[in-house]
């Protein structure tokens, strides 16, 4: 049995994997019979995110040279490597959902140039001051993803659970780096990092909402306004448990280290996930039997 950190954000890998979505379950995007919306929801969070872990890629190689201490040097080393091969898995997964939702190859062209576009105009500041926003959510919907697994995950396509297990797992691994580096290089500015915090919230909102109104309506959930309504009610009720759990992040001394997801006991998924892959388990399919062996280790 392979040792993990105590902590979730101590001493993180680069873990090389790739998924194959070919391999979905009767390709279908509402890969959770548990709770389509759930599957709707992060498949509509997901078409822009490859695009800002790029950005984010960029903004923490830039800002590298100016960072003294060699611990977060290290960090960043290892949350450029995860977001790298976050971005690659989760553009094939755009392209496969274009396949079912014809908007979707639009928006995800949308979300690349914005990002291109920003990541050659932004400065170093405005840069990490976004990516330390937009990580403020990353790393916390990880955290509520997995604390629901029972109720979003239980009955769900291997290969598409083996995706978000994996891609939260490791946003909480690294929920702290853009947080800190942002610290070491602008810390004095306080209330810049507070406000980019909201930014990328609306930022993440309104991708989300416009990806899941699109996604909606091709499955026929508006043919009944108030079926579509209660759809819709889940994606809203989700984004606004983002920003409840976001609140402590505006108090004077919040470290994401110290997040009450994180301090009050560890999520025992993500500690098994963790220690199964460490050990040398396969993590790219996740089936009923799968988990329960991770959850034995």
């Amino acid at each position: 049995m392979s040792a993990i950190p105590e902590h979730p954000m101590d001493d993180f890998p680069v873990r090389n994997l790739t998924f194959d979505v070919n391999n979905v379950e009767y390709q279908d995007p509402l890969w959770s019979r548990t709770l389509p919306e759930f599957s709707m929801f992060v498949n509509a969070l997901g078409v822009h995110v490859p695009y800002f872990e790029r950005y984010l890629v960029k903004s923490l190689s830039k800002a590298k040279p100016y960072i003294q201490d060699d611990k977060l040097r290290k960090d960043v080393s290892a949350i450029i490597g995860q977001e790298a091969h976050h971005a690659r898995n989760f553009v094939d997964v755009n392209r496969w959902l274009s396949e079912r939702y014809p908007e979707v190859k639009r928006l995800d062209n949308e979300a690349k140039q914005y990002f291109t576009k920003h990541a050659k105009e932004d400065d170093l500041k405005k840069m990490l001051g976004f990516t330390a926003g937009y990580e403020t959510f990353t790393f916390l919907g990880g955290m509520i993803i997995l604390d629901n697994y029972e109720k979003w995950f239980a009955d769900s396509d291997p290969t598409m659970r083996a995706i978000w297990m994996w891609h939260q797992v490791e946003e909480v691994e690294h929920g702290s780096v853009a947080f800190d580096v942002y610290q070491a290089l602008y810390g004095v500015d306080e209330w810049y990092r507070k406000y980019m915090v909201s930014l990328a919230l609306m930022h993440i909102a309104s991708e989300t909402i416009r990806t899941y109104l699109h996604m909606s309506r091709v499955e026929g959930w508006w043919r009944n306004p108030l079926k579509g309504l209660k759809k819709l009610t889940f994606c809203m009720t989700m984004l606004g448990r983002f920003v409840r759990s976001a609140l402590p992040v505006f108090k004077k001394g919040y470290h994401p280290r110290n997040h009450p997801f994180v301090t009050s006991e560890q999520n025992e998924i993500q500690v098994a996930w963790r220690r199964f892959h460490s050990g040398g388990g396969d993590v790219l399919e996740i089936d009923k039997n799968k988990m329960a062996e991770i959850m034995a280790k």
